[in-house]
């Protein structure tokens, strides 16, 4: 498909659907672009089946227990968190497939990113349950609960804040899970996650250049969609049971923390689309700029502080474990 190209319209002429037709040319260039660079893996080959068991229950087998696996406790954790917020998938599809559409290139993108973030739940569901890292039973009902809730973005409402939302937010997924790999004390939970970050990775990549060319063509509600969900950012998870505990251990242990949400995600998608260079807006991108800067300086500020208390809260921990030693 081939459109004329698309010049700098007034903010009040680009609806959503119109937006979405503007950037259907681009969207066919980065799904072409996502097909080529994407490698086929195999969930499968991930996971050590033959360390697998029966549990107990019906089959009669041998009830779970934490020393069963070497996983670290930091990354059982994580482990879970990142499950439960990929078991959300049909939401999430339901969301995108509903805003973008099913037909022409939107629609294909659609329908490969379900699939291919359909192996993450997959392939860490089926490590943890072999490796019986964590307790199956409340496994399952962590994910009844976290499902029967559903999901319901912050964004919805935008497609443009739609965009910029998943343009940060798989670079989020994809750090969470490269850290829980390193921190999982297990080599090949490691190689897993390695394999899920990569392609969170190349999702990553389609939604930023997605915006970049969303930034090019209406720049006043780009600028203001990025500065609302920089702002208000939050992970999809936030909704499962005792995400807050988890997350503040997660936190804590160098997963993810607010050093790494402004070092290692906002920043480097920022930079890489020159937000804070960008001219010539009107008064509504402007003021949405001035205000995403105003919010970095503040949030850079907040993660020193986060930074002093981690090290002193590790600091007093291993003070008490060479104590106890």
């Amino acid at each position: 498909m081939t459109i004329a190209p698309v010049q700098r319209t007034a903010t009040t002429a680009w609806t959503d659907a119109r937006l979405i037709l503007a950037l259907e040319e681009v969207v066919e260039t980065e799904l072409n672009r996502h097909l080529k660079a994407a490698k086929e893996w195999m969930p499968h080959e991930y996971v050590p089946w033959s360390r697998g068991r029966d549990f107990d229950g019906v089959l009669g087998g041998e009830a779970w227990s934490l020393d069963q696996s070497k996983v670290t406790p930091l990354a059982r954790i994580s482990l879970v968190v990142n499950l439960l917020t990929e078991d959300n998938l049909p939401s999430y599809h339901h969301e995108i497939a509903s805003m973008f559409g099913r037909e022409g290139a939107w629609g294909t993108w659609v329908h490969r990113w379900t699939a291919e973030e359909g192996r993450h739940g997959i392939a860490i569901r089926d490590y943890l349950l072999a490796t019986r890292a964590v307790d199956p039973v409340e496994l399952e009902r962590a994910r009844m609960a976290h499902m029967s809730e559903g999901f319901e973005s912050d964004n919805a409402h935008s497609m443009l804040q739609s965009v910029a939302y998943v343009a940060f937010q798989e670079l989020a997924t994809r750090i969470a899970h490269r850290n829980t790999g390193h921190h999982s004390g297990d080599e090949l939970c490691d190689q897993l996650l390695a394999k899920i970050a990569n392609d969170e990775n190349l999702h990553m990549v389609f939604y930023r250049n997605l915006l970049k060319a969303a930034l090019e063509i209406a720049p006043d509600q780009a600028m203001r969609a990025v500065a609302d969900v920089v702002l208000n950012f939050r992970m999809p998870g936030h909704g499962m049971p005792g995400f807050e505990r988890s997350a503040a251990q997660i936190a804590i242990g160098g997963i993810y923390n607010l050093r790494i949400h402004h070092d290692d995600v906002l920043q480097p998608v920022l930079r890489h689309l020159k937000v804070m260079e960008i001219t010539g807006l009107g008064p509504v991108g402007q003021h949405a700029q001035d205000e995403l800067g105003a919010f970095l300086d503040g949030l850079n500020a907040q993660a020193t502080r986060f930074d002093e208390r981690q090290a002193a809260l590790l600091a007093r921990r291993a003070a008490a474990a060479a104590a106890r030693a």
